[in-house]
């Protein structure tokens, strides 16, 4: 369906603010958001916790039906607010919730989603959050979404409309990714690689700096058993380094981090912070975009992560922009001791025919573990 006329009808409904974190099943209705609302009205929350609890403001301040929208893989990080804030027995407030329904039994989608997918509507059911499923071959979207809108005005709770894959034509928008910035992040990541030892670990964010890796270490022909590809978990990446420089102190844990996955669970900065391993190298890849799901802005612009790091307790830290000498700068990285981070600021966009990883994640898994152990 066309998403213009799926935002018309939410807004004929009365809905006026939306927030949330953007996914790929409804990037081209997010896109469609962003092109026709003030910057006032369309929030790209921090997580989609932090997106019901800003939508749950919103409603105290205005009695009006707020709107947020996620993936489903992130109802996780919403299920606090909405059960502990949101829900008819503590607080009763009504929203207006849209997820994207990634793995859907019977429909193909990467392993990360298979489980979420799978218990989704039993997830529902025991929230007990009302929902309506929309399809592409759907005729009754304008009538479901004034049914999911009078649940929550008239029982004051939050109602769900579940996206399934493919219900959204493309919607052609306005190119908002103009970078000054000169260096890509594959260039880099290849730099970066060629400076690991066979004593480092890399955990790299979900998304396409994984698929990226991935698909280096392909072209060269090295094996993945030093590479934790986190392809799900959005914003976990460095805890997950954090874990294994605890436990492995005489190998470098190499976390390779997104803007929009940092940003996501930013109190991750002060807690290797605190811990301060001497192992731990934090390298942030900004493009200032969720690049993976559409190319929305993230608040990366208005952060300075150096700074940012430098007070939660590393040791070492820089931000890089368009620089020529990189291999240089990885070099003295790494010659530095830990916690250490730096942040190259590189523009949006990747390479076109870009894959994602074939390597199973249970078997990714085996042979990172085979690979420590041997020591």
């Amino acid at each position: 369906m066309n998403p213009k006329d799926f935002y018309n009808c939410l807004i004929n409904n009365g809905i006026q603010f939306f927030t949330g974190v953007p996914d790929s099943l409804l990037k081209n209705l997010c896109l469609c958001i962003d092109d026709n609302l003030s910057a006032k009205n369309h929030i790209i929350a921090a997580n989609e916790g932090n997106a019901i609890a800003i939508a749950s403001g919103y409603h105290l301040a205005t009695g009006e039906i707020p709107l947020v929208y996620m993936q489903n893989s992130g109802l996780g990080n919403a299920i606090n607010p909405l059960l502990s804030l949101c829900d008819p027995d503590v607080y009763s407030i009504p929203m207006l919730i849209m997820i994207g329904w990634r793995g859907e039994p019977g429909v193909r989608d990467e392993p990360q989603h298979v489980k979420q997918g799978k218990i989704q509507l039993k997830l529902l059911d025991s929230m007990d959050i009302p929902y309506e499923v929309i399809s592409k071959e759907d005729t009754q979207f304008e009538m479901k979404i004034l049914s999911a809108v009078k649940t929550a005005t008239n029982e004051s709770r939050p109602t769900v409309l579940l996206i399934k894959k493919g219900t959204f034509k493309k919607y052609h928008t306005k190119n908002r990714n103009i970078s000054s910035y000169t260096n890509e992040r594959e260039e880099v990541l290849e730099i970066i690689l060629d400076n690991l030892d066979n004593r480092s670990i890399v955990v790299s964010t979900t998304g396409k700096t994984s698929r990226e890796i991935y698909e280096i270490r392909e072209k060269r022909g090295q094996s993945h058993q030093q590479d934790f590809l986190t392809v799900g978990s959005m914003g976990h990446c460095s805890s997950i380094a954090l874990g294994l420089a605890i436990a492995e102190p005489n190998k470098r844990i190499v976390c390779i981090d997104g803007d929009g996955a940092l940003i996501m669970h930013m109190g991750s900065l002060s807690t290797v912070g605190k811990v301060s391993p001497d192992n731990f190298y934090h390298i942030l890849m900004n493009n200032k975009v969720h690049e993976s799901v559409g190319g929305q802005e993230t608040s990366a612009k208005n952060v300075d992560f150096s700074a940012l790091a430098k007070d939660s307790g590393y040791k070492n830290t820089k931000s890089a922009s368009n620089d020529k000498n990189i291999d240089e700068i990885i070099k003295e990285f790494f010659s530095n001791t830990g916690p250490s981070f730096i942040e190259f600021n590189i523009k949006p966009g990747s390479r076109t025919g870009l894959g994602r990883p074939t390597i199973n994640p249970i078997d990714n898994k085996i042979a990172l573990m085979k690979y420590i152990s041997k020591d």
